[in-house]
């Protein structure tokens, strides 16, 4: 018998009771207006329990436990589409008119269609030769916002003791913003070559890539001696899967298939906030 959370920014009680009757649950907890906690429930129908949810556009999480967030260590997110509502190479691209030609790249990357992450970000940036390092500013000012519920679950990260991590395969000008916006504890990125206020469309360095991204986890957990279960990490394209592999708390956050085939939890609806439901309060 295990726990199950149902979360939804619209969730209805009726659903709540349809979904509890098909898991034959011992129990419902309501956790608010957007979130209520199912006990004792049997697992034998979770294939059609999920497929009910998604019907009516509810996040489900099957826990064998409800621990502390406190008995967690590490906080690792991707930044573009997950903590934030941009992929900032297109937005970039959009300043000098080449938006469609990058996104098409980003979304193939991102499906796992492209298999190697460096060589198509080579491709992307290649076609931001140009662009004024000026505009960069006016992407972070004018298009990124933070997802929903990234505020409340960072700050609630921290004030537990969880050291919160920003690996991205996007660019350092944003990562070091966002850290130091939100306190985060690291953050990785790549860096933009920049020559006389004008991106050369080069990047400098090793690129942040797949393997880039967990091994920033990876010496991070170390360094803290956090295991895989004390780990949480948030991406939604193909080149966080490897990150997310390290994680007890591997979450899909308006992912794409292939990165909800191969994670343990999704959130499709509500804000990042909801990893928050699956831990004591």
């Amino acid at each position: 018998m295990s726990h199950l959370i149902l979360q939804s920014p619209a969730l209805r009680a009726e659903n709540v009771e349809q979904i509890a009757a098909l898991a034959n649950a011992q129990g419902v907890h309501s956790l608010g207006n957007t979130a209520a906690h199912l006990l004792g429930v049997d697992e034998g129908e979770r294939g059609e329990i999920g497929r009910r949810c998604d019907d009516l556009g509810i996040d489900y999480a099957f826990l064998d436990s409800i621990r502390s967030l406190s008995e967690c260590r590490i906080l690792a997110m991707d930044m573009d589409s997950t903590l934030i509502n941009i992929e900032c190479i297109d937005e970039i691209a959009d300043m000098v008119g080449r938006k469609s030609q990058v996104a098409a790249i980003t979304e193939a990357a991102m499906r796992g269609e492209i298999a190697d992450f460096a060589e198509s970000l080579r491709r992307r940036v290649a076609l931001l030769e140009g662009v004024q390092a000026s505009d960069l500013e006016r992407v972070y000012v004018e298009r990124l916002c933070l997802n929903a519920g990234a505020e409340r679950l960072i700050e609630t990260a921290h004030a537990a003791g969880v050291k919160t991590l920003l690996v991205s395969g996007g660019f350092t000008l944003f990562t070091q913003r966002l850290k130091e916006r939100l306190g985060l504890d690291e953050a990785h990125a790549n860096v933009l070559e920049v020559e006389n206020g004008v991106l050369t469309g080069k990047v400098l360095g090793p690129i942040v890539d797949a393997q880039g991204k967990a091994d920033r986890v990876s010496d991070l957990a170390r360094r803290l001696g956090a295991t895989k279960d004390q780990i949480i990490a948030l991406g939604d394209g193909a080149n966080d899967l490897k990150m997310l592999a390290l994680a007890g708390y591997s979450v899909a956050y308006r992912a794409k298939p292939v990165v909800r085939e191969q994670t343990r939890f999704a959130i499709n609806y509500s804000g990042l906030d909801a990893v928050l439901n699956w831990f004591k309060a």
